[in-house]
């Protein structure tokens, strides 16, 4: 049997524990009165809208050609024998470019020679017969048939003679064809045959690049073709050096487009200047008339929402974010042009688009508060450096 003191000495630990417990409890009914939810409050890198620009900027790439490239060929067919020039030469009027194996023409002239010859020597047999058939005529001993055929005879040997002195000439001919030249100032850009290979006439066997003038050819889609036209004014800049500008003018706007990619071949023509060298990479810049106003945000603005194209605008008075649909034109060096959907003074959020929810609580840049006040720019100026 237990005694009244067991009963004290066991009943003494079990107290212990649940004053124990009931301090816990209280301690954690406390703490979870004292938690309260904070509200989240996102920092955000934001643009301001300016005054919508009424004009807009087309910039295509393209590389500067000479204006007329000749593709030289023989004007007879034969093997190539000699080629005088390599790509990248300068050349003048009359200088030797390739040469043909000129045998079988040198055989054609020795050939019209002799039949000139022949031919000489018949108008001299011909002409003696005229002129005894006239002297007896005169004495009445031939008839007029016997005079008429003897003139006809002359004729016909004078007719011959010219033919063969002709043909020697076009033989001639063909032998100086074999040597091709240079027929105006310029440089070597291609070779399309070399020495040992079978051309036909008028293959084109090397490329001039005439000097004179240059020009940039670019590709512009049926979209904006209608925004060029022949006699424009355009501005021209090249990748090597960024310092070097020079005004163009489209001379030429194709009347189709390509079959391949659909687009529209423009050329553009330069001021002659020596620092432009072929082949260089040129980006051709036209301005033309938006006709309505254009906004300009950055690419990131951008986001989908519902199958709309939106941005998030940020409400200065109470700093949250809300979505706002828009209409976007097209691509432009520093972004979107947006023609509907935003106003000069919105702040738009430029990064970060994915994490904006409706009514999201943000941290505005201080530099987006004080422009509120100043005048807009005529283009988006980004509220945080």
């Amino acid at each position: 049997m237990f005694s009244f003191r067991d009963v004290r000495s066991v009943s003494r630990p079990l107290a212990t524990l649940g004053l124990l417990g009931i301090l816990a409890v209280s301690v954690s009914a406390c703490s979870e009165a004292k938690t309260e939810p904070v509200a989240t409050v996102r920092p955000v890198k934001v643009v301001e809208i300016a005054r919508a620009g009424t004009t807009r900027e087309f910039r295509y790439s393209g590389s500067v050609k000479a204006r007329t490239e000749m593709n030289q060929g023989f004007r007879v067919a034969g093997k190539i024998v000699e080629r005088l020039v390599d790509i990248g030469d300068r050349v003048q009027p009359g200088d030797m470019l390739a040469r043909i194996d000129p045998t079988d023409y040198a055989l054609a002239v020795r050939t019209a020679e002799a039949n000139l010859s022949a031919a000489e020597k018949q108008v001299e047999t011909v002409r003696l017969t005229q002129k005894r058939a006239e002297e007896l005529f005169g004495k009445k001993f031939a008839s007029q048939a016997q005079l008429d055929e003897a003139r006809l005879g002359y004729q016909q040997a004078l007719a011959a003679r010219d033919a063969a002195s002709s043909s020697l000439q076009q033989a001639k001919n063909q032998v100086a064809y074999a040597d091709l030249k240079a027929d105006r100032k310029g440089i070597v850009t291609t070779i399309g045959a070399d020495v040992g290979q079978v051309v036909g006439a008028g293959t084109p066997v090397v490329t001039v690049a005439v000097d004179g003038e240059k020009e940039i050819q670019i590709a512009v889609p049926e979209t904006e073709i209608s925004h060029f036209r022949p006699g424009q004014a355009v501005n021209v800049g090249f990748w090597t050096d960024d310092s070097l500008r020079l005004p163009g003018k489209v001379r030429e706007v194709a009347g189709s487009a390509d079959t391949q990619s659909r687009t529209f071949s423009v050329r553009t023509s330069l001021t002659d200047d020596p620092r432009v060298l072929l082949g260089m990479t040129a980006t051709v810049a036209a301005t033309v008339s938006a006709g309505q106003p254009l906004a300009t945000v950055p690419l990131e603005a951008l986001a989908s929402k519902d199958g709309n194209t939106i941005v998030w605008v940020a409400d200065r008075a109470t700093s949250t974010v809300h979505p706002r649909i828009v209409t976007v034109t097209d691509f432009a060096p520093d972004g979107v042009h947006v023609a509907q959907g935003l106003q000069p003074g919105d702040l738009v959020v430029a990064a970060g688009t994915q994490f904006m929810t409706e009514n999201l609580k943000v941290k505005l840049p201080d530099l987006a508060v004080s422009q509120a006040e100043e005048p807009v720019s005529t283009q988006a100026t980004s509220a945080l450096r």
